[in-house]
């Protein structure tokens, strides 16, 4: 049975069969991605980018194609991961401006709507490079409109791009001498395509379910091999909110921020500005873009760790066996010396991501009553090689193994940050900029943990009083900067207390991290009651942490 048009209900089961496919076949995706610095790995990032457009449709009640679309592209614009994620979700925008007011589309609005996309996933990279996922694109959006007047279905006009799609990307190596050297075609235009024969599975009524596929694409990963010396800098994306509307402009912010770096993105979206750049100075870049508004989101990632990895993990996995028993693994590939490198004690999976996500090398799992030795510091710092190191003990009983390992180590600058809890190390962090020197870092890292507020919410292991608070077994006690000051017999309630005490006219932002005790929500609970209670931002983060089920930041 043929489909002349589709509506908003079988664009969005065309959609999410789309993704589904790229989620099944998105390892092998990451495996045609061979370049020497990966910005992540590309068929996760798009993965995650159209799954996240997916789920914004999956509710919503527009019946519309045009309606549809629009949830869509603002859904994949937020959830946009790496520059393919943000390409991605870029042509995906461009079409649903080309399907804006229509109830249904046919061939013709339709076709016009995959030449938009292509249009605006171009203008918003500043140079764009062919044999990529725009070059098949845009090749394959010619061939649409090309036919769209002459084919009798939108199952034809599928057809049609799709065979254009495929030629396009065994095209693709002769455009990007990389890819014909290594002998893979364009991850980015395969995973495209990926989402592409999910949409054409779907019109043909076949629904895929979250599995791993087999695909015929093959890769050989010791081909690449480093350029000696050479200096990747960071990968930085963020996503902010525009405040002065009346003084941003995208043509002249891309023209001051371009400077700064390459593969660079900048898209907008009403007063939401995505922005993708590799550069050495993600600390200048964020300062030009907070003039304008305030983030929603940030990653930056150094990429000589990126590539560092890369090429470990490619030696490891062609490693030959060797018949003395021993395990060689960690000494295949040296070490590739960097500037700094953070090391941190962290306890609870949401934290310890937390952590890493904000930049941190290495994490020594421990804290409260999990105490790490000096020795795990030294082991810690030898396997990282920099020329700087801090270590952030977050835990006032971890101060003194952390300092004297730093004693101890000759060979680098290993310095200790005065963090005697998990709010001040996450704080600190905020503050670490990696274009100063170590001396610059240390004292605004420090200076800044001074005035961060701490708030610990466990329970009473026995019947106590302290500074005249009388504390029953099992009741649950609020803690400030390591003093008791409530007890209650609920722990939302002490939670409450204690954030009163914690939030005065002075604060900006509290952020809670949760615990793996405490419900969804209870935590929704809470942050209604900040948010009705005080005029602060409210961050949540789910630490999946011990002994605390609350840890309370306060800035």
């Amino acid at each position: 049975m043929s489909t002349h048009e589709i509506d908003g209900a079988l664009f969005k089961k065309l959609v999410t069969n789309g993704a589904v496919k790229l989620k099944n076949n998105m390892n092998y995706i990451n495996d045609l991605n061979v370049f020497p610095v990966p910005d992540g790995d590309t068929g996760s990032n798009m993965s995650a980018t159209v799954s996240a457009g997916a789920k914004a449709i999956e509710n919503t009640e527009e019946t519309e194609i045009g309606a549809v679309a629009k949830v869509l592209a603002r859904g994949m614009l937020m959830g946009a991961r790496g520059n393919s994620g943000v390409i991605l979700s870029q042509l995906f925008s461009g079409i649903a401006k080309g399907l804006k007011g229509h109830d249904v589309a046919g061939p013709e609005v339709f076709a016009v709507s995959l030449r938009l996309g292509v249009e605006q996933a171009y203008a918003a990279v500043i140079n764009p490079v062919e044999g990529t996922m725009l070059t098949v694109s845009r090749e394959g959006a010619d061939r649409a409109c090309s036919v769209a007047h002459s084919v009798k279905d939108m199952d034809q006009l599928f057809d049609e791009y799709k065979k254009e799609l495929d030629a396009s990307l065994i095209r693709t190596p002769d455009l990007l001498p990389v890819l014909k050297e290594v002998g893979v075609v364009d991850s980015g235009a395969a995973g495209f395509i990926e989402i592409i024969d999910g949409m054409i599975a779907g019109l043909k009524g076949e629904y895929y379910t979250n599995h791993e596929e087999k695909s015929d694409y093959k890769v050989n990963l010791t081909q690449i091999q480093p350029q000696e010396g050479e200096d990747f800098g960071y990968c930085t994306e963020f996503i902010m909110q525009i405040e002065k509307m009346d003084e941003f402009n995208s043509k002249d912010f891309t023209g001051m921020i371009h400077p700064l770096g390459d593969s660079l993105v900048v898209v907008q979206d009403e007063n939401i500005l995505k922005v993708h750049i590799h550069t050495k100075t993600p600390g200048d870049a964020l300062n030009l873009a907070q003039y304008y508004g305030f983030f929603i989101n940030l990653k930056i990632e150094n990429m000589n760790l990126q590539h560092t990895e890369v090429l470990l993990h490619q030696t490891v996995e062609h490693q030959d066996e060797c018949g003395c028993g021993h395990d060689h693994s960690h000494s295949i590939a040296p070490g590739m010396k960097k500037k700094y490198a953070l090391v941190a004690v962290v306890n609870g999976a949401g934290l310890k991501e937390t952590f890493i996500e904000m930049g941190c090398d290495y994490i020594i799992e421990g804290g409260q009553t999990m105490n790490p030795s000096v020795e795990d510091f030294i082991n810690a710092v030898n396997e990282i090689k920099a020329d700087h190191i801090i270590i952030i003990p977050n835990n006032k009983n971890v101060m003194l193994s952390a300092e004297a390992a730093a004693d101890m180590i000759e060979e680098f600058d290993v310095r200790v940050l005065a963090a005697k809890t998990i709010s001040q190390g996450y704080a600190g962090l905020t503050m670490f900029d990696a274009t100063l020197d170590i001396e610059s870092n240390l004292e605004e890292m420090n200076e800044y943990i001074k005035n961060v507020k701490t708030g610990e919410v466990t329970y009473a292991i026995r019947d106590s009083v302290y500074n005249g608070i009388e504390i029953k077994k099992d009741h649950f006690m609020g803690i400030l900067n390591g003093k008791i000051i409530t007890s209650t017999e609920t722990r939302v309630e002490t939670c409450e207390h204690l954030l009163r005490d914690m939030i005065d006219s002075e604060t900006e932002i509290v952020t809670v991290m949760y615990g793996a005790d405490v419900t969804d929500k209870e935590v929704s609970d809470l942050e209604k009651y900040v948010a009705k209670t005080f005029e602060v931002e409210v961050e949540i983060i789910n630490g999946g942490q011990n002994i605390y089920s609350y840890i309370l930041t306060v800035e």
